[in-house]
């Protein structure tokens, strides 16, 4: 029997993690479109509205549904605005492991989002879920994910070489392929002990640019 994750909504100080909903779907491409997403993620470029209501009403329910992740919108607690998403993926039940991916709109960086939102997943995955490792993989430029890989606790395995494709825009404004490393990350249970602790004596979730 396929195990599947449940549908749940995660809150913390700042944000509230959610089933993403048809009403996102103008903030949701308008994210998708920006340089950077386009840059370290394989999203379809352009992303339309209708890829949007696509990935909201088919794809996410069915990676739900049939146990191989989540979807969830990033949202801020105060104005409900869409902030991002929080994706995990192949996941593995037996192993009780899964992968953790994150992408924040380009108005929202620079104020911890990413890394609030996946401690907050994490914190969940563990306690709840009873999961037992997540991964996450970072392409060897991308230095703003690897900082949020690190902000939450997570280790450096190794790297993947040539396993990645990045894109990067022509000076016609075409995008193409470019072929780099994948850093992998882990995080453990044990892993997370002391890092809410940590980022409070910090005053919180520095700020950085977040994107995946």
């Amino acid at each position: 029997m396929t195990s599947t994750f449940p549908d749940i909504s995660i809150s913390t100080e700042r944000l509230v993690l959610r089933a993403l909903d048809e009403d996102d779907v103008p903030a949701l491409a308008e994210m998708m479109n920006d340089e950077m997403v386009a840059a370290w993620t394989s999203v379809p470029q352009p992303f339309t509205e209708d890829g949007a209501r696509t990935w909201i009403t088919e794809y996410a329910p069915t990676e739900r549904t049939q146990g191989r992740g989540l979807d969830l919108a990033v949202t801020e607690f105060l104005t409900q605005r869409l902030v991002g998403v929080i994706q995990l993926g192949k996941t593995n039940w037996h192993v009780r492991s899964t992968e953790l991916s994150y992408i924040i709109a380009p108005w929202a960086r620079g104020e911890g989002y990413a890394s609030e939102a996946a401690l907050a997943t994490a914190q969940w995955l563990f306690g709840d879920q009873k999961f037992e490792r997540i991964e996450l993989r970072t392409a060897a430029d991308n230095t703003a994910s690897q900082q949020v890989a690190q902000k939450i606790g997570c280790i450096s395995e190794g790297v993947l070489r040539n396993a990645c494709i990045a894109r990067t825009r022509t000076e016609d404004g075409t995008w193409v392929d470019l072929r780099t490393d994948f850093i992998v990350w882990s995080l453990l249970p044990e892993d997370l002990e002391g890092v809410g602790d940590q980022l409070a004596d910090t005053g919180g979730f520095t700020s950085f640019s977040d994107w995946n």
